[in-house]
């Protein structure tokens, strides 16, 4: 009963935490069917650089199990804030691997249940100038916006400024970032020209051309190791552990890699 009731009033128990996570990235699929009558929900708050392909996941998970995974994207660093806080999700699969070891060690999320899900790629584009030489086009420097999600939330904005420090161009930047509260608002601000080139996760280009793009070589950065946990709301939920199950599956990880995220 009680997770029939979490799962009518979703938006209601997510809006208590809409100074960090918008409402409309919430994504509550239709429950029909005697299936899922039966079936349970789970909450997943989502790191914004792999919204796409955990929609897929999420889609496939009700085929096979009957259950629902209510995603909802954001910011790694604003996830784990609102976590400690008690926010109402089951299931946090963020864009690092350190806040979900400190929601382990801090009593917040299921001891041993971590693992790793993706390891993700940064990449820099362009719809303006041309970065197929992001090397060369960072230190040439003809351009007055560059776009980053916020390093102190977002693991690819932190993995961005790396890469701009091992490069020695990043001093000379300070004038000309703009932040995004996350990896979604950074692209965004590439995508709509109001920032001529950015750094974003190559799964954010899936299926788009547009534009050139320069894969930032992993010696510039941190491996950016996407880790995932089960939090202690769903430490005894169906649902929520079957979901962290299927991530590990042959269909999932086949749908991880697709969308050009390396396996662990």
């Amino acid at each position: 009963m009680r997770r029939r009731m979490l799962a009518a009033a979703g938006g209601l128990l997510f809006s208590a935490f809409t100074g960090l996570v918008p409402p409309a990235f919430a994504e509550q699929p239709a429950a029909t069917g005697q299936t899922a009558a039966l079936a349970g929900v789970t909450h997943v708050a989502v790191a914004a650089n792999f919204i796409e392909p955990a929609r897929e996941i999420a889609t496939l998970f009700k085929q096979k199990t009957g259950h629902e995974a209510i995603l909802i994207s954001g910011a790694s660093g604003a996830f784990f804030a609102q976590i400690t806080h008690g926010a109402p999700f089951e299931v946090f699969l963020s864009a690092d691997e350190e806040r979900p070891r400190l929601a382990v060690e801090q009593g917040f999320a299921v001891p041993e249940s971590r693992f790793t899900y993706a390891i993700g790629k940064l990449v820099l584009w362009s719809r303006v100038i041309d970065v197929t030489d992001g090397e060369a086009a960072l230190k040439a420097g003809n351009f007055n916006k560059l776009s980053i999600a916020n390093p102190a939330a977002a693991p690819y904005g932190a993995a961005a400024v790396e890469t701009m420090k091992a490069l020695g161009v990043f001093d000379g930047m300070q004038g000309k970032i703009v932040q995004g509260s996350s990896i979604a608002q950074a692209f965004q601000f590439i995508d709509t020209k109001n920032a001529e080139l950015g750094f974003v996760a190559l799964a954010q280009l899936y299926g788009n051309n547009e534009g050139t793009r320069w894969v930032a070589p992993d010696k510039f950065h941190t491996p950016i190791r996407q880790d995932a946990v089960l939090l202690t709301n769903g430490a005894n939920d169906e649902a929520s552990k079957a979901f962290v199950t299927f991530l590990k599956s042959p269909e999932a990880l086949a749908i991880i890699e697709r969308f050009g995220y390396a396996l662990p």
